[in-house]
């Protein structure tokens, strides 16, 4: 089906956006400290550039996705983990505090995890239905 095709194309078109504006929005092209600080292992420069790269991998895979379903799989276990972290951080730290030193570093930290979340049922709905299905 043509339609849904697209849809997932698209989706992963979306998520690749996603990564790369929405890391180096929220980042401020790599200047916003905030971010680095409240999580430095995971968020660090360093981290945030990775980001951008799975970004690039999204759209990259966005036309031949159909064949690389068990790649689609590891996207699913990547955001998996991103969500994992996202719920121990936001357990174990006041967002409150993000918030107080910068707005972009607290709004970063607020929707990151319902971000991966989101795109955890898309990539998984997208890989269980390669193995259900003959055609998108």
């Amino acid at each position: 089906m043509k339609i849904i095709k697209g849809l997932i194309t698209k989706g992963f078109i979306l998520s690749g956006i996603t990564n790369i504006a929405g890391t180096l929005i929220f980042s401020r092209f790599f200047t916003n400290e905030n971010i680095p600080q409240a999580d430095p292992v995971v968020m660090s420069n360093f981290g945030l550039l990775m980001i951008i790269v799975w970004g690039l991998v999204f759209l990259s895979v966005s036309q031949k996705y159909e064949q690389l379903n068990w790649l689609v799989g590891v996207f699913a276990i990547e955001k998996l983990i991103y969500v994992f972290n996202w719920i121990n951080w936001i357990s174990k730290n006041d967002i409150s505090t993000v918030y107080s030193k910068d707005l972009m570093a607290g709004v970063f930290y607020v929707t990151y995890g319902v971000n991966d979340l989101l795109f955890f049922v898309f990539f998984s709905c997208v890989f269980i239905k390669s193995f259900t299905s003959s055609h998108f």
